[in-house]
């Protein structure tokens, strides 16, 4: 079974849903949903919970952004490059490819960026992960 992650901010959690479930419909495991938690009462459970997600990430065959990110998904970019998964970075606009408001890590090798709408990103997504059944 094909395993994927997604990394984002809370902001961006419907979306992050949609491409679970579009995912999951499709035979494939999510490894981590960190979208689950409820409030984390210390520090103990915190670092556990980034546990979980790093060990996530290395196991995930993809890794998938969701812009903008939250303060800790910089961090699982990191890992998921440092472990030379496929990443790909979905943006509504391509504002946070731009030189001002721009991460170097998003413009590496190996980062596969999409900018457009939410549905167009999905497409593009599915024929990237070779999915070709109900999307087609």
């Amino acid at each position: 079974m094909k395993t994927f992650y997604i990394g984002s901010s809370f902001r961006n959690i419907e979306q992050v849903h949609l491409v679970a479930q579009a995912l999951i419909g499709e035979g494939f495991i999510h490894s981590y949903d960190w979208t689950r938690l409820e409030s984390i009462q210390s520090v103990d459970e915190l670092a556990t919970i980034g546990e979980h997600e790093k060990e996530a990430i290395i196991c995930s065959d993809s890794v998938i952004f969701i812009l903008p990110l939250g303060k800790s998904s910089h961090v699982e970019l990191g890992i998921a490059l440092a472990s030379q998964k496929p990443v790909y970075l979905y943006s509504q606009t391509d504002e946070l490819f731009t030189l001002d408001h721009t991460s170097s890590f998003y413009h590496l090798e190996g980062i596969d960026r999409f900018v457009g709408t939410f549905d167009a990103f999905l497409d593009y997504l599915f024929k990237k992960l070779n999915i070709f059944s109900k999307k087609d």
